[in-house]
């Protein structure tokens, strides 16, 4: 996955990588009569991204395998960066030849998991709430020695420190499913590494299981300007420690969410040494209840601008051939760095070859915003990834209503969403990015005009 790895195949694994599936449905009494409130599955695996063809064919199998439509099913990406990037374009790498297979087994276990859910869906509740975590830091370093801008650590900059998380349970109580919203790049483990992990997620699940009960589902949140404040290294135990801090900052923050269906009011003084206010929980209305039954499921379009003097592929093979020709030059004069940074090169040309590939034509881009109400919370699914900007915007627009933002959702067509300022500056993910100033803003305004909406 990393440009600066010398090496091509994995020596071993970390951790396993897993899918977890949530299926939703409806209560009766939240339900409106139209097709849009169908079951959802959202299923997040530990894979960085999916090209589009990738992408495409993978959601298509396991909509066929389990039997369900595409506006039913969500794949979301835990992002980590340690886990190779499958692409069966990569076939004649080392190793390459396993992806194509491995996709195909990994659509099946997809849908297995699926129809595992969507068997077993009970009456449950879901309680939300929000904790606060300083694993993740500002990564818009400016390096005043090199008077650029990398992708680091900025000790100054602003960081979402925000753990959105929910408790899914049974009527009785039991635990079924803790999911935890995050924003910060499974960036721990980088070139360096030479083993196949989670990164951070593997360590945060494991607490929250073994603590809470149930399955973690981690969902990846807004964090194209993310990263964790350690991180770019080799060491697994980096990756651990900071899965743990997330982890116990998310049970933090579950241990302290209110019973469901209660609500926790003032029940008058009580006269001691002093006089004391007390409070208790009391059950909520019946008519309060059916209004927490809420569901929506909407799929809607932003059209966003490309930006001006996006690459052409053909631009972009004919810079692959100039930096192949620069790899071969220093591996003949034994210049192991030059020929490690024309690898480097090369790697973003063939990434960026695929990326302005599989965009649409035409001079604005579908951006899809996948949008549901369930209960008292919004949660909000994209493809691509987008600077914190986003969730910090909709939740202090909105600052009562719990919004769960998953990011890098179904694909990464859009690829980066800088904020405006950030063009211009030369870091990598404006450099990537497809589409024009503004655009981050102009979906952000979009979601949360329609959150509002229905509010």
């Amino acid at each position: 996955m990393w440009g600066a790895a010398t090496h091509d195949r994995a020596t071993g694994v970390h951790r396993p990588l897993l899918a977890t599936a949530l299926a939703l449905a409806p209560a009766a009494e939240g339900a409106r009569p139209n097709r849009q409130n169908a079951r959802r599955v959202v299923v997040g695996i530990d894979h960085c991204l999916l090209w589009h063809d990738d992408m495409q064919r993978l959601r298509a199998e396991v909509c066929r395998t389990a039997g369900l439509q595409s506006d039913e099913l969500h794949i979301a990406f835990s992002h980590t960066h340690a886990t190779g990037l499958m692409d069966r374009s990569r076939a004649q790498l080392p190793g390459g030849e396993l992806i194509g297979p491995y996709l195909d087994e990994l659509a099946a276990k997809i849908a297995d998991a699926a129809r595992e859910t969507l068997e077993n869906l009970a009456d449950a509740r879901i309680v939300y709430g929000a904790g606060r975590c300083k694993l993740a830091a500002n990564r818009d370093q400016f390096d005043a020695a090199r008077g650029a801008w990398v992708c680091g650590y900025n000790s100054v900059g602003e960081a979402d420190d925000t753990v959105l998380v929910a408790r899914i349970e049974k009527a009785s109580g039991e635990s079924i499913a803790a999911v935890v919203n995050y924003a910060c790049h499974p960036t721990t483990l980088a070139w360096q590494n030479t083993l196949i992990s989670p990164d951070y997620v593997g360590a945060l699940r494991e607490v929250i299981e073994r603590e809470h009960g149930g399955l973690c589902l981690y969902l990846h949140g807004a964090s194209g300007d993310l990263g964790p404040r350690e991180g770019f290294t080799g060491d697994t135990a980096v990756a651990d420690r900071n899965g743990r801090q997330l982890g116990y900052a998310a049970l933090a923050a579950l241990a302290a969410l209110p019973p469901a269906d209660m609500r926790f009011e003032y029940a008058g003084p009580v006269v001691s040494g002093a006089t004391i206010g007390t409070w208790q929980y009391t059950p909520i209305s019946a008519d309060e209840r059916a209004a927490q039954a809420a569901w929506r499921c909407e799929t809607f379009t932003v059209d966003v601008p490309y930006r001006d003097g996006l690459p052409t592929r053909a631009a972009t093979l004919a810079d692959r051939e100039t930096w192949l020709s620069r790899e071969g030059d220093a591996r003949a004069s034994g210049d192991a760095i030059a020929a490690r940074d024309c690898r480097a090169q090369i790697e973003r040309l063939d990434r960026q070859s695929v990326r302005v590939g599989q965009l649409p034509a035409g001079p604005t881009f579908p951006l899809g915003v996948s949008l549901w109400k369930i209960g008292g919370g919004f949660w909000v699914w994209l493809e691509g990834e987008y600077y914190q900007y986003l969730q910090r915007t909709l939740r202090t627009r909105l600052p009562e209503t719990p919004i769960v933002v998953a990011t890098v959702v179904d694909g990464w067509r859009p690829a980066y969403l800088p904020t405006r300022e950030t063009y211009g500056r030369g870091i990598y993910q404006e450099q990537v990015a497809v589409l024009a100033p503004g655009c981050l803003e102009a979906v952000t305004d979009s979601v949360a005009e329609k959150i509002a909406a229905w509010l």
